[in-house]
């Protein structure tokens, strides 16, 4: 028999989120997608609400993770591979939505992977720009208007 593993969803400041976001970022973002160190970090998330999404089997192990900036801008959506299909971008996501609606902001947006608009729309976004190239990789803008 296999345990279900349970999930938590954690929303927080840099600080307590930070090296859990950083690792999944990591693995994510600079070794699978190849985007280089540098372009990834910056003076940005010690001023974002981060969201990490841990499992427990039986270890807590963070699992996904996101950012919300200024004006309900989320980025930095990562699922490390083995957790992947299970609906924890959807839920990272929806957890920064909830927090940009609760502070007031108009609007939840993003700049998707372009392979990714199908979460974001399962989401409630809408493409609202044309493609562009970010890191080698092609982005475009949505948003979901509260």
């Amino acid at each position: 028999m296999h345990d279900t593993p349970s999930i938590d969803i954690i929303t927080g400041a840099w600080t307590q989120l930070g090296l859990d976001a950083a690792r999944i970022r990591d693995a994510v973002f600079v070794r699978e997608q190849g985007i280089p160190a540098d372009l990834e970090w910056d003076e940005e998330d010690a001023r974002c609400v981060h969201v990490v999404a841990y499992r427990t089997t039986p270890e807590r192990e963070p699992v996904a993770t996101a950012r919300l900036l200024a004006g309900g801008w989320i980025g930095r959506v990562a699922v490390i591979k083995p957790a992947r299909r299970g609906g924890l971008g959807r839920r990272v996501v929806e957890a920064l939505v909830e927090v940009a609606r609760h502070r007031g902001d108009d609007a939840a947006r993003l700049y998707s992977q372009t392979y990714a608009v199908p979460l974001y729309e399962a989401c409630g976004f809408q493409v609202v720009g044309e493609p562009f190239e970010e890191a080698g990789i092609p982005h475009i803008e949505m948003v979901r208007a509260f």
